[in-house]
């Protein structure tokens, strides 16, 4: 009795131990770099990034979460929870953990892992170039 009683412990704590584990690995995913480009535009450097990934959900007249993504005073408006730039802090905005899937929640992952559309997630160069637009002001 013993030593089953001692056998179902040690698994729960393996279970519970790999469990915090994974976890922790999961919050500890590092976000690509900002990109070094400096002078980076909207109009010039990002719009291209979202028309070919992002407008086709988030724009029109009903986009999704309420955000546009296909002006620079749609991006900078944000969305129905709010404000997904923080110009001058590309790493608390919201828009950038979504795109670069560091949140534990996947469903606010973007593009979404199995869209309609097919849109492949943004390569750490897009991104990186997301941040150090943001990071210098979100012009």
């Amino acid at each position: 009795m013993k030593i089953t009683t001692s056998i179902k412990f040690t698994t729960i704590a393996l279970a519970t131990t790999f469990g915090l584990a994974l976890a922790t690995a999961a919050d500890t995913v590092q976000l690509p770099p900002a990109s070094t480009k400096t002078g980076v535009t909207f109009t010039t450097d990002i719009k291209p990034i979202f028309d070919q990934s992002c407008v086709k959900c988030h724009s029109g007249e009903k986009p999704k979460a309420h955000l546009k993504l296909d002006t620079l005073e749609g991006v900078l408006k944000g969305s129905k929870d709010g404000k997904v730039v923080l110009a001058g802090d590309s790493a608390k905005s919201p828009l950038v953990q979504s795109i670069a899937h560091v949140t534990s929640d996947h469903d606010s992952w973007m593009p979404p892992a199995h869209n309609k559309a097919n849109i492949g997630p943004l390569t750490p160069d897009q991104i990186g170039l997301i941040r150090a637009w943001i990071d210098q002001g979100a012009k």
